[in-house]
C-alpha cells in the first residue's frame, strides 16, 4: 500500500497503537505476575539458589539479569539506531526487538528452577527485546508527527498503553483468583501458578496481534535503503552521544541537571523495578493466595495514582518552578525509602504504594521536561534525547546492581532499599547546583 502522508491521523493512531501493543510487558511482567510466579517458586526452600557457581538469593540474581539486560540495550541502542536510520529499515529492527520480547514472554512459561539457565535467557531476552523495540518506536515520532502534534500524540500512545496493559492484567488477576472459571485446573496453588503461566503467553500473543496494526502503517524509514553500511554508519550513533558530551561542557546547567536526573534515575527505576520482589518477601500477608491479589492491586493502585500524581505536579512545577518541585519530590523519595525499611503490614503497603505512585508519574514526567527546557537552542534535539535515554539506562544498570549487592550481603531487601535515600539525598544536593533562572516556570 501507498505510505500515508506526515501528520495523517491514520498514521498517528496506527503509532500510538504499539503502546497499547507492548505495555502489556511493563505491567504484567516487569511489574506484577511474573515477579509474584518467581518468587511462589521458592515458597518450597529458601530464597536462595546456586547458579553460575554462587550461591544467590533470588531477588539478588533477579537484579542482576535485570542490569545486564540494561547494559546490553544502553550499547545497543545508539549502535543500532544510526544504522536503522541510515538504511532505512526501522521497521525491520523494531519487528525484531518486538518479535523476541514477545516470543521471550511466551518461553517464560515453562521458566522453573530445575531449567533455571533457560529461564533466566527468556527473561533477559524479554528485558532487550521490550527497550530495544523502544528505541525505534520512539525514534518515529518525528517521522509521522509535525511538531505541534507530537506532544499530543505521545501523550495519546502513553494513555492506550495504560488502557491496554491494565485491561489485560485485570484478566490475568480474574485468571489468578478464580482460575477454575477458566478451565484451569489443580489445587488452588497449582491452578494459580498455571494461570500465571498462561498470562505470560497472552502477554506475547497480545503484543505480536495488536502490534500488526502499527507495522501495516507505519514507513520503513527514509529512503536509504540499499546504501552500505560503513564503519561510520556503525559508529554514527556514538559519534552523536560524544558530540552532546562535549557541548555539555559548556552549558553548566544542563551538565548539573543532568548528573541530578542520573542519580535520581538509579533509585527510581530501581524501586519500580524491585518494588513487587520488596513486598512478596518482606509483607506479612495472611495467606500466600491473599499476597498474590494484594502485589497485584498493589501495581495496580500504583498506575491509578501515577496519573493523579503527574497532573498534581505539572501544577506544582506551574506555580513554583521545575526545580523546586524536583527537589521536593527528591525529598519525598527519601523518606519513602526510609519508612520502606519498616514497614511489614498489608495495609502499610498499600499506603506506600499509594504515595509511590504519587511521586513515581511525577518525577518521570517532570525530569524529562525539564530536561528539554534546559537543551541549547538546537535543532538537533533527537541526540540530547539519546544522550539522556542511555544515561537513564545506565542509571538503572548502576542502582540494580547496588540493590542486589545490599540484598545478597544483607539477606533483606529492606536495607537495599534504604540505602537507596543515599542517591535521593545526592540528587537534591545537585538540583541545588542547577542555576533556577528559566525553569522556574514552565
Amino acid at each position: 500500500m501507498a505510505e500515508l502522508e506526515k501528520g495523517s491521523k491514520k498514521l498517528l493512531n496506527a503509532w500510538a497503537f504499539y503502546d497499547w501493543a507492548n505495555s502489556v510487558y511493563t505491567l504484567t511482567i516487569a511489574s506484577a505476575v511474573f515477579p509474584i510466579f518467581y518468587d511462589a517458586l521458592f515458597s518450597d526452600r529458601s530464597h536462595y539458589i546456586d547458579v553460575f557457581g554462587m550461591h544467590l538469593k533470588n531477588s539478588a540474581l533477579i537484579s542482576f539479569i535485570t542490569a545486564f539486560a540494561f547494559l546490553i540495550v544502553s550499547f545497543l541502542s545508539p549502535l543500532l539506531s544510526g544504522i536503522a536510520d541510515y538504511v532505512g529499515n526501522k521497521k525491520a529492527f523494531m519487528k525484531f526487538f518486538c518479535y523476541l520480547g514477545a516470543l521471550s514472554c511466551m518461553g517464560l512459561y515453562w521458566f522453573d528452577l530445575e531449567n533455571i539457565y533457560v529461564g533466566l535467557l527468556f527473561y533477559l531476552l524479554g528485558l532487550i527485546g521490550y527497550w530495544g523495540s523502544l528505541v525505534f518506536y520512539n525514534s518515529y515520532l518525528p517521522d509521522i508527527a509535525h511538531e505541534e502534534q507530537q506532544d499530543q500524540i505521545s501523550a495519546k500512545g502513553y494513555s492506550m498503553g495504560y488502557i491496554g496493559s491494565v485491561i489485560l492484567l485485570i484478566i490475568n488477576l480474574l485468571m489468578i483468583m478464580k482460575p477454575k472459571l477458566f478451565g484451569i485446573s489443580g489445587t488452588d496453588g497449582e491452578a494459580a501458578m498455571k494461570a500465571m503461566r498462561y498470562s505470560f503467553v497472552m502477554v506475547g500473543v497480545w503484543w505480536i496481534l495488536f502490534s500488526q496494526y502499527s507495522y501495516y502503517y507505519l514507513p520503513n524509514g527514509n529512503k536509504n535503503s540499499g546504501h552500505k553500511v560503513t564503519r561510520q554508519v556503525v559508529f554514527n550513533g556514538f559519534n552523536e552521544l560524544k558530540k552532546v558530551w562535549l557541548l555539555l561542557q559548556e552549558n553548566k546547567a544542563l551538565k548539573a541537571y543532568l548528573r541530578s536526573f542520573f542519580v535520581s534515575s538509579m533509585a527510581v527505576q530501581t524501586v519500580m523495578l524491585v518494588a513487587t520482589y520488596f513486598g512478596a518477601q518482606e509483607i506479612q500477608w495472611p495467606t500466600k493466595e491473599e499476597g498474590t491479589v494484594g502485589l497485584i492491586i498493589c501495581i495496580l493502585l500504583i498506575q491509578l495514582v501515577a496519573v493523579l500524581g503527574a497532573f498534581l505536579t505539572s501544577r506544582a512545577s506551574s506555580k513554583f518552578g521545575n526545580i523546586p518541585t524536583l527537589i521536593f519530590i527528591n525529598c519525598f523519595w527519601v523518606l519513602l525509602c526510609v519508612a520502606a525499611y519498616f514497614i511489614t503490614q498489608p495495609l502499610e503497603f498499600y499506603i506506600m504504594a499509594s504515595c509511590v505512585g504519587l511521586v513515581m508519574g511525577g518525577i518521570q514526567s517532570l525530569s524529562r521536561s525539564t530536561y528539554s527546557k534546559l537543551l541549547p537552542q538546537t535543532t538537533d534535539t533527537a541526540s540530547f534525547f539519546s544522550f539522556y535515554d542511555v544515561a537513564e539506562k545506565i542509571g538503572i544498570v548502576i542502582g540494580m546492581v547496588v540493590y542486589g549487592i545490599v540484598d545478597q550481603i544483607t539477606g533483606s531487601p529492606r536495607l537495599a532499599i534504604a540505602i537507596l535515600a543515599l542517591f535521593f539525598i545526592i540528587a537534591v544536593i545537585l538540583l541545588n547546583k542547577v542555576p533556577k533562572k528559566g525553569v522556574l516556570q514552565s
